[in-house]
Parts: structure tokens; sequence; C-alpha cells
């Protein structure tokens, strides 16, 4: 399984990249391996300040959906619009061209209870 060592991950296996006070969101490759084939991604909150732990969308596979939970508070400003004619680009790449949401967030705190990689990874096993 590919956990990228430069990135946080939640308990709700989403990934988060920090770049400044900007974060890119998506879904980890366990993740999208656990939904199977994704059809769909909508996110309907682009402009909405959401607490952590919220949900800012959901991820439709061919036999589930799931919610997206925020891991931080901030401000959704960017939406990756690939996914609305590509969905399944959250399957062959996750953590490049099958990122979600950019959210500027708002508590520097908050960082600090995402996942490192050997976190995530014993949370996996």
């Amino acid at each position: 399984m590919n956990v990228p060592a430069n990135l946080k991950y939640t308990k709700d296996h989403e990934w988060v990249l920090i770049n400044g006070d900007e974060a890119t969101i998506g879904i980890t490759e366990f993740a999208q391996s656990e939904l199977g084939d994704i059809v769909f991604v909508e996110i309907e909150t682009i402009g909405e300040t959401m607490e952590k732990e919220a949900v800012f969308g959901s991820i439709e596979a061919v036999k589930t959906v799931s919610d997206l939970f925020m891991p931080l508070t901030g401000e959704i400003f960017l939406f990756n619009e690939s996914l609305e004619n590509n969905p399944e680009l959250v399957n062959t790449d996750p953590y490049g061209e099958g990122w979600m949401i950019k959210v500027k967030y708002s508590n520097i705190n908050e960082l600090d209870a995402l996942l490192d990689k050997i976190a995530y990874e014993a949370l996996l096993n």
C-alpha cells in the first residue's frame, strides 16, 4: 500500500498536503481500494467554511456511497473539476490527479491531530 511520507492522514482515510496556509485533500489509496471503482464525486461546498470532521461531500462507487470528512477547519476554495468527467482518477492516481479539494485552513493547531506516515500505516495494520 502506497503511503507517501510527505502527506498527513486522518483515521477516516483522507490525506492532506500542506502548502503554507492551504491544504490539498483527497482520499488514500487504501480508501479507494476499499470503495472499488469510483463513478462520481460530489462536492457542493465550494466557498463554504466548514468545521473539522464536517461532511464536505460524498464519493460514489459502483456498490456504495461514502461521506467525505474535513480533516481541518477552513474554507473550501477549489474543487478538482477533472473529477466531474473522470472520477476514476481517484482510483488511478489518488495522491496526484485524483485530489478532491483545496482548503484555506484556519486553525494551525489542528495539524497536530493528523497522522504521519508511520501512524497511518499502523492504523492500517
